[in-house]
């Protein structure tokens, strides 16, 4: 009995012996990617917040309901200020920050750009809880580079997820059906709740607002869209300034034309923007555009056909509605553009000034 004690006793020694050399041989074997992960996580998550956001819904006897919703956001002066989607915020009748400390806080609306669906919002925190994220620059990146995303999913509370960045120069629809070009896509983990967080490189610096996944069953596959945060960055002012971002209007919509339709429609081109409707006093109409003025079945589509055909602007070649509308939204209202057109089998330039897009409208 005493020589199986001292054996028990021998083997807890060695046991306890073993754990604390696997302690301290793990604290010794960090590697530099470990250190820098350790490093920005540490560095970066007291400027990630979680948005917490109170809508009203109605049940079935239209009683008023209030339903929480959650999603991450970022401090990024020391006025308060927070960056988050504007999806995350949306429709929203109360809105509280969590910070990392575990405090919360009231925070009000300041702005928002559906378009992009970028919001920012104003917490009443101290200023010394106040702890910006530096914007870094989201133009030079390439595929390959490591990008780090801290946020809430699940509402589980901060988490950091690495990958690399997949992809770039990606277009989604946003929820309002704008197109939101140049997205940066990531393999780095990204579920429901890191919506509106920050995508960081390896200096800690924000150069994404993630805000999108592409998942058959709700959660992260590893596919995942970011913002660039140079966006952010040309809109954040407007944003704080005046609560909403001044576009460029033509006052017309468009639909693409494609060569099996052209050539159904005995047209001189093959791509380009139909005209499908022209706004009654917007700067379409005040520069001569021609909407359409019949509804033909071209195989299994309807289409509007009759108005002009934009083929280029300002001398760049218009493939399709897209070409026209990229290139519009990045004028400025006021600016002049050059519109090529085809009318009635004949090619005509028309200029058009651009006017600032009624807050009622996106087109």
């Amino acid at each position: 009995m005493l020589r199986l004690r001292i054996k028990l006793l021998a083997l807890s020694a060695l046991l306890f012996l073993g754990i604390g050399l696997c302690e301290q041989g793990t604290a010794q074997t960090l590697t530099e990617d470990e250190k820098n992960n350790i490093t920005i996580y540490q560095k970066a998550s007291p400027s990630v917040v979680n948005v917490i956001s109170t809508v009203i819904t109605r049940d079935f006897f239209l009683n008023p309901i209030p339903r929480e919703g959650s999603g991450s956001g970022s401090i990024i002066d020391a006025r308060g200020h927070v960056l988050t989607n504007n999806h995350v915020i949306r429709d929203a009748r109360k809105l509280e920050v969590t910070l990392a400390d575990g405090s919360k806080w009231p925070a009000n609306l300041v702005g928002t750009d559906p378009d992009n669906d970028l919001a920012v919002i104003k917490m009443d925190a101290p200023t010394d809880k106040l702890r910006p994220l530096p914007l870094g620059d989201s133009q030079k990146l390439q595929v390959g580079q490591k990008v780090l995303a801290i946020g809430n999913p699940f509402g589980l509370g901060l988490t950091l997820t690495t990958g690399i960045i997949s992809s770039l120069g990606r277009n989604i629809r946003s929820e309002v059906g704008t197109m939101i070009e140049d997205l940066i896509q990531t393999d780095a983990s990204i579920n429901p709740g890191n919506s509106g967080g920050p995508l960081l490189n390896s200096q800690g610096e924000m150069i994404g607002i993630n805000t999108a996944i592409i998942s058959p069953t709700g959660a992260s596959v590893g596919i995942g869209f970011a913002i660039p945060v140079n966006t952010a960055k040309r809109i954040i002012p407007e944003l704080i300034a005046k609560g909403y971002v001044s576009y460029p209007w033509a006052g017309v919509s468009v639909q693409p034309l494609f060569p099996e339709l052209a050539r159904f429609l005995k047209l001189k081109v093959e791509r380009g923007a139909m005209v499908i409707d022209v706004t009654a006093g917007g700067p379409g109409e005040k520069a001569g555009l021609r909407g359409g003025d019949r509804t033909i079945q071209a195989r299994n589509l309807q289409v509007i056909v009759g108005g002009d055909v934009i083929t280029q602007v300002d001398q760049r070649e218009v493939k399709d509605a897209d070409d026209l509308i990229k290139y519009i939204r990045e004028r400025k209202p006021g600016d002049a553009v050059t519109l090529r057109i085809l009318r009635d089998g004949q090619f005509k330039d028309i200029k058009m000034t651009l006017a600032e897009r009624p807050r009622t409208t996106r087109r």
